[in-house]
């Protein structure tokens, strides 16, 4: 298999309208990514959009995998947290396109996220992730530590209560110096 092509996406029409459609993708197969299905396209352009200006003010990183040049996954790093939380960022946002679905992008998103939150002074990483459904394996395999559950926490896409999970990951700070 190859491995995707992973990079920043930057807030132009084409990178907004690929973002959309993978976001609509993820919520009408019943991913949990804060939206409720049928999510309409209108909705999820001006999401994305926002999302990517945020990124473009320095707020949030929001990275996409491509496989033969189609977005294939992305993955949002959070950057814009309380000033007494310099040292964290949080993951969010993780979507894989269905039809690349365990195929390894979920995990490069990830390197690359971490490999990013170093660059940027950040040695705490933490995450949610619903527990119907959710990408939980992944984070473990991941090496982020789950810190506990949250019943009832939202509305699944299609309707009915998911908990949340809540996860954390210690960085090397060595890392980021080349140790």
């Amino acid at each position: 298999m190859t491995a995707p092509a992973i990079r920043p996406l930057a807030p132009d029409d084409a990178t907004v309208d690929a973002l959309a459609a993978l976001l609509i993708e993820t919520v009408a197969a019943d991913g949990s990514v804060s939206f409720m299905h049928p999510l309409s396209p209108e909705r999820a352009a001006a999401f994305c959009r926002a999302a990517l200006d945020s990124a473009a003010r320095g707020e949030r990183i929001v990275l996409g995998a491509f496989l033969d040049g189609a977005l294939a996954g992305t993955v949002t790093l959070q950057l814009a947290l309380p000033e007494n939380q310099p040292h964290r960022a949080e993951i969010a946002k993780m979507m894989t396109a269905t039809a690349h679905r365990r195929r390894g992008i979920a995990s490069a998103l990830l390197d690359e996220a971490e490999r990013l939150a170093l660059a940027h002074g950040r040695t705490l990483l933490v995450l949610d992730t619903a527990a119907d459904g959710g990408a939980a394996g992944l984070y473990e395999k991941h090496g982020f530590v789950r810190a506990g559950e949250i019943p009832g926490f939202a509305l699944k896409p299609r309707g009915g209560l998911t908990a949340t999970l809540l996860y954390w990951k210690q960085l090397a700070a060595t890392a980021r110096d080349g140790g």
